[in-house]
C-alpha cells in the first residue's frame, strides 16, 4: 500500500530528527523550509507537530502563514532569504527569526522598524562563507564592523547563517562560521540544508534548514 502524503511527510519528519538526535546533543531545532509549498504540504506538515518554518520571501510567508497563525499560535516563522530593506517592516510584524541581516542599510530599517511595530524578531547575520558576489551575505572579514553597526542601532544579534558554494565541500565552510560565532560569543549557528544537515549538527549547528529531504521531491 502506497503511503499517504501526510504518512510520507511524517516518517520523513521522523527520520531527520532522528538522524538529527544521533549527530548531536542536543540536537539542532529542525527548520522546514515550506517555500513554494502548496497549501496541502503545510497541514500535513503542521500535523505532524511541526511548528518552526523558514521562507524566502516575505509576501509568500504571508500567504502561507498569516491566517494560520490564529490556529497554530505556537508558530515559529524564519526569514531565511534575501530580505530587501523596503520589506523590512512587513517582516518585522510577521516573522519571529530574520536570519539574513547583511548590511548596515538593512540594520537601519530593522531598527526603524522595531521600534514602530514593538515588535523584535530574534536575529542573525548572514554571512558569505564562499564570498561569492552573486550571494547576499556579509563578507566574513566585514563581520565585526558590521556586528559593531548593528548593536549600535539596539539591535540583538544571537547568531550567524550561511550558504556554503555549490560544488564545495560543505565542512569548511561550517566550521568558518563557528569560528566566527565563537569569536562574536554568538549562540546560534543556522547552517546545514537537505544534504548536509547532518554534517552541520556535528559541526554544531542550532537550526539546520531542510526542504526537499522533509517535504519530498515535487510530482
Amino acid at each position: 500500500m502506497t503511503d499517504t502524503p501526510e504518512a510520507g511527510i511524517s516518517k520523513r519528519r521522523d527520520t531527520i530528527l532522528a538522524q538529527l538526535a544521533a549527530a548531536a546533543s542536543p540536537p539542532p531545532v529542525l527548520v522546514a523550509v515550506s517555500k513554494t509549498q502548496p497549501d496541502a504540504a503545510l497541514e500535513d506538515m503542521l500535523a505532524t507537530g511541526q511548528r518552526v518554518f523558514g521562507e524566502n520571501r516575505v509576501q509568500e510567508a504571508k500567504t502561507h502563514w498569516e491566517d494560520r497563525r490564529a490556529r497554530f499560535p505556537d508558530l515559529e516563522l524564519h526569514l531565511i532569504g534575501p530580505l530587501q530593506s523596503n520589506k523590512a517592516e512587513d517582516a518585522v510584524r510577521l516573522c519571529d527569526v530574520i536570519q539574513t541581516l547583511d548590511r548596515p542599510k538593512l540594520a537601519d530599517a530593522l531598527a526603524a522598524a522595531m521600534g514602530k511595530t514593538g515588535r523584535r524578531p530574534r536575529l542573525m547575520v548572514q554571512v558569505n562563507t564562499g564570498e561569492e558576489p552573486q550571494k547576499a551575505g556579509i563578507a566574513p572579514a566585514d563581520l565585526p564592523a558590521l556586528l559593531e553597526y548593528a548593536r549600535k542601532q539596539g539591535l540583538e544579534i544571537e547568531g550567524l547563517m550561511c550558504i556554503p558554494p555549490v560544488g564545495e565541500p560543505a565542512g569548511p565552510h561550517f566550521a568558518l562560521l563557528a569560528k566566527l560565532a565563537r569569536a562574536h560569543g554568538l549562540a546560534s549557528l543556522s547552517m546545514g540544508m537537505s544534504g548536509d544537515y547532518e554534517l552541520a549538527a556535528r559541526f554544531g549547528a542550532t537550526h539546520v534548514r531542510v526542504g526537499t529531504a522533509l517535504f519530498g521531491e515535487r510530482q
